[in-house]
């Protein structure tokens, strides 16, 4: 994980109101305010991009767009970093697969198990914004389920805990690098606002990989041990879901803590199949198999396929059909009660390229995490948003002038 601070130039402070009229006819007022966003422009990212010199820039750079709420941006320089290629599958190979499996929802599947654990540890690619929103549409029914606590990797720990994180029932900028993504954020912060005892269990301690495998099981058991009979839900980045033996760290952090607490967990891996920034490049799975929504694959034994690296597995892989898009946005930010919400920018005194943040009504514009965040980079009509029913405040930003309004979705 990483702690990054990017910090932006300001305007001084001015107030200038403006009486307009919005797209839903309502009378709306238009400050100009005081405000360092925390997230960059594109073009911010992109320059950012061009002077760095590290051999992983690339990864790096598909987490800061991931960040922005940029998803095509965010798997395009993932791409770049693993110089993805063009896969190719013939119709015998796709055949064969469709004769060898059947498909089913993975969100149902995942139910079904998650009542027989007591453990459900997940997985994400840290660049890929959907795994967040997939594990987030999970925690309402899990909660039904007797799940009550989770344990999130990408949560600041040690002295840099967010201690007050679940008394003030939402994250905010200095919770975690990887929460500040928006779709992160409002992953947490459902989770509080369903009753979820939400926790750190990152290794802040240094040494090398295994040390960080070892800290962060120790960890996870702690709670476990301090509520035995409850029920845990772990969303942990990349290998950390696999178990059995994992030469690279000996083991991942879900056998270990599977070995301190004697609880076989239930693991579900994301991050395998992976659609890429262009359909061409997608694994050949995916290309394989028909799918519209977050599916798992079973075989004629009537077992999902689990995923397999060496001897190190994962109980459960899902695939995630290929992103269509909304008016540049993904289609999948929509669902689980999510409106297009599109807001009239006619009257903001900016020339793109700005950006949209909408924070919810009662968190701090300047410390919180956005519900949800859009660039416009030509034109200045409008721009859309996905958010639920509610009250926000709107600000928009080019880095330099900063304005205010707020806006209520019915």
């Amino acid at each position: 994980m990483m702690n990054v601070s990017l910090k932006m130039k300001s305007a001084p402070f001015v107030l200038l109101v403006i009486s307009v009229v919005s797209c839903s006819k309502f009378s709306r007022e238009i400050k100009e305010i005081d405000y360092s966003s925390p997230y960059p422009l594109s073009s911010t990212l992109e320059d950012k991009l061009e002077q760095d010199t590290l051999a992983w820039r690339y990864q790096i750079s598909a987490d800061d767009f991931a960040r922005n709420g940029d998803y095509r941006n965010a798997i395009d320089k993932w791409d770049s970093a693993r110089h993805s290629r063009k896969t190719d599958v013939s119709k015998a190979e796709i055949d064969s697969i469709n004769n060898r499996y059947s498909v089913k929802n993975a969100k149902e599947y995942i139910l079904e198990k998650a009542k027989e654990n007591q453990i459900v540890i997940i997985n994400e690619a840290h660049h890929n914004s959907r795994h967040r929103v997939f594990t987030k549409s999970l925690l309402s029914d899990l909660y039904k389920l007797g799940y009550r606590n989770l344990g999130l990797e990408a949560l600041n720990n040690g002295k840099a805990l967010d201690s007050a994180l679940n008394d003030r029932g939402f994250p905010i900028q200095e919770s975690g690098y990887y929460v500040q993504d928006p779709q992160f954020g409002n992953m947490v912060r459902t989770a509080l606002e369903l009753g979820y005892n939400v926790f750190a269990y990152e290794n802040f301690e240094g040494g090398g990989q295994i040390d960080r495998e070892k800290g962060q099981a120790n960890n996870i058991a702690q709670v476990i041990k301090n509520k035995p009979n409850e029920k845990f839900l772990i969303h942990c980045g990349f290998a950390h879901a696999l178990e059995g033996p994992y030469p690279h760290w000996g083991k991942a952090m879900a056998q270990r803590v599977k070995d301190i607490t004697g609880i076989d967990p239930y693991t579900i891996n994301q991050t395998a199949y992976n659609e890429k920034s262009h359909p061409d490049l997608n694994p050949p799975i995916l290309k394989a198999i028909d799918i519209n929504e977050s599916s798992v694959l079973i075989d004629q034994n009537n077992e999902a396929i689990k995923y397999q690296r060496g001897q190190a597995y994962t109980d459960l892989v899902i695939l995630h059909p290929t992103t269509e898009y909304i008016n540049n946005r993904p289609e999948w930010l929509f669902d689980n009660g999510n409106q297009q919400v599109n807001i009239q920018l006619d009257e903001i005194e900016l020339e793109p390229p700005f950006m949209i943040l909408a924070y919810k009504e009662g968190e701090d514009i300047h410390k919180g995490i956005p519900m949800d965040i859009s660039e416009v980079k030509k034109g200045r009509s409008s721009a859309m948003l996905a958010l639920p029913k509610g009250e926000y405040t709107m600000i928009v930003t080019d880095e330099i002038k900063s304005f205010k309004f707020n806006h209520k979705v019915k």
